[in-house]
């Protein structure tokens, strides 16, 4: 049965649809067969794989909305063992449409149900808002991941989606965890980059991952190609960076298996 996981933080440009697609990507080349799931309007998950996301008839708009099945949506990338979800523009109408809807709550829940079992993991790809497709998306999954950037006011908005992620599992989904919070966009140059670092881990201790995604130009470019960065350059920082995440998040599931084991340092 696969584990849900979504990459949630309602401020833009923290790192969560790179860390999305790089995740998935990572877990794929790993061998362990991954859903990404484009939750965000603006479709940068589905383009960032190489997808036009004007030409996708069928998207997660279509699942929440018009009930068509995730299996009608999924489509298959070039990365062997990864396959997406995708979305389109339309997915911006789409809280409007769902607000009158019964258990309006649960219809992504409902929707990855009928596939979790094919896969290891889903990662989903959540919009930076706490909207009702964010709050879809904490209630189907088991865990989430938090991407922080290294810098002051990334700070500032962690509060209020650990509220609502604990509201989440007061109401809706009682088994949702905190999978981890991720330090992205590092630079080892900056003085307030490793300030963050250590506030960070001094408030949450054992929440924070031992990974930290540093600033990387291969990184950035990446979805200019449509590709992820294991696939852009597989030696390079941001490529071991989430490679290193992918094996810290399958050793704390007790999911490793002997051939990953060895960790890779920058």
């Amino acid at each position: 049965m696969g584990k849900i996981i979504a990459i949630a933080n309602q401020k833009g440009g923290v790192g969560k649809t790179t860390t999305s697609i790089n995740l998935a990507a990572s877990l794929a080349v790993l061998e362990y067969k991954t859903l990404l799931v484009d939750a965000d309007p603006q479709a940068n998950s589905t383009s960032g794989i190489g997808f036009d996301p004007r030409a996708i008839k069928t998207s997660i708009y279509e699942c929440l909305v018009n009930d068509v099945t995730a299996k009608e949506a999924i489509q298959a990338t070039d990365t062997p063992n990864l396959d997406l979800l995708p979305a389109h523009i339309d997915l911006v109408g789409a809280e409007i449409e769902m607000i009158n809807l019964e258990e309006r709550e649960y219809k992504m829940k409902r929707l990855l149900d009928e596939v979790k079992d094919d896969y290891d993991f889903v990662i989903i790809d959540c919009s930076p808002s706490l909207g009702l497709i964010t709050i879809n998306a904490l209630t189907a999954s088991n865990s989430v991941i938090i991407p922080v950037q290294c810098e002051y006011f990334a700070l500032e908005g962690l509060g209020k989606l650990l509220n609502t992620i604990k509201i989440v599992q007061t109401r809706l989904n009682t088994e949702l965890e905190i999978e981890g919070i991720l330090l992205t966009m590092y630079d080892v140059r900056l003085r307030l980059s490793n300030q963050v670092v250590e506030e960070v881990r001094t408030h949450f201790h054992d929440l924070v991952f031992d990974t930290i995604i540093q600033r990387n130009t291969r990184l950035s470019e990446a979805p200019s190609f449509g590709i992820s960065v294991i696939m852009h350059d597989a030696s390079c920082k941001g490529a071991i960076n989430y490679l290193n995440l992918a094996r810290e998040i399958l050793e704390k599931n007790g999911l490793l298996k002997e051939n990953n084991k060895q960790t890779v340092t920058v």
